[in-house]
């Protein structure tokens, strides 16, 4: 009887630990190895390869043209209220963005006298009863330009209407 048990356990440990020998090989194989970050040298080498690439060319182009320019301008303006994350008054303009964008859900929207791209993660309800005139007060820790556009983009985070939030950035899932 002991024989028995004895023939039926050792099969059972063999086979376990080959399982979680198996098991550790697999995660250290998913574990992406770490690069240390690139030095100014080497940072300042590949910038001035993509300066040199066909794709480096038209962005430098664009930003000599005059709708480049204007694009640095506009941002320039409202650069401390993004950096400060203060409120922004808005009127919207439209509510659509440019043909061909490839942004999601957005408005055109007025800052002092200059026209954004107002561009939000999700379209919750209360953004689609805005209507062109409507003043808004937004706010946002990021601005962006694309040669493609010829208006500043600014990622909405917060946003309301008559003193009621219609808009608020969900935090993000995983993250701190």
């Amino acid at each position: 009887m002991k024989k028995g048990i004895y023939v039926l356990i050792l099969p059972l440990v063999v086979v376990s630990g080959v399982v979680f020998a198996n098991r550790e090989i697999k995660n250290d194989a998913s574990k992406k190895p770490t690069s240390k970050p690139l030095s100014a040298a080497e940072r300042g080498a590949a910038l001035k390869k993509w300066e040199a690439s066909p794709d480096g060319i038209k962005y430098k182009e664009w930003e000599a043209s005059p709708e480049g320019k204007k694009v640095y301008a506009g941002a320039a303006k409202i650069r401390k209220y993004i950096r400060d994350y203060t409120n922004m008054e808005a009127v919207v303009t439209s509510l659509s963005l440019p043909p061909g964008s490839l942004l999601g859900f957005g408005v055109m929207a007025r800052i002092n006298g200059d026209d954004y791209i107002l561009r939000f993660d999700d379209e919750p309800q209360q953004l689609n009863s805005l209507k062109v005139n409507d003043k808004i007060i937004i706010k946002s820790h990021s601005i962006s330009y694309a040669p493609k556009y010829v208006y500043p983009i600014i990622s909405g985070e917060y946003a309301e209407r008559d003193s009621k939030t219609i808009y608020k950035h969900a935090p993000r899932k995983g993250g701190c």
